[in-house]
């Protein structure tokens, strides 16, 4: 479900705007340009991938992110990437091999 809510561009930035802190829905509205309905709905789909909370303030409702999600998220991603960086490792090797093979060739085209 975090996938799914983060996959969505919208949804995206408005976890980036609520990465500096706490935002009424009009401060999102204003930061994300959509219009009330969408940005509500929107936080409504982060609310139930459990990527953001609520708290009432007077008539205004304020909005944050939840940190666990995120954490979760980050400590899957990392599981993953010894395998991409021994990945990369690898090819970033092969590739000097093939520019150290190709250099002496480029030299003797030069004369």
């Amino acid at each position: 479900m975090v996938f799914h809510a983060l996959g969505d561009p919208m949804r995206f930035r408005i976890v980036e705007a609520l990465r500096t802190g706490e935002r009424a829905v009009n401060d999102l509205v204003d930061k994300v340009e959509i219009h009330q309905s969408g940005v509500s709905r929107h936080l409504r789909i982060l609310q139930e991938a459990g990527l953001v909370q609520v708290r009432p303030e007077g008539q205004k409702r304020i909005y944050s992110l939840r940190p666990e999600p995120l954490r979760e998220l980050n400590a899957w991603i990392t599981s993953y990437r010894h395998f991409w960086e021994a990945r990369l490792d690898r090819f970033a090797h092969a590739l000097k091999q093939k520019q150290k093979r190709q250099l002496p060739d480029k030299k003797e085209n030069s004369k």
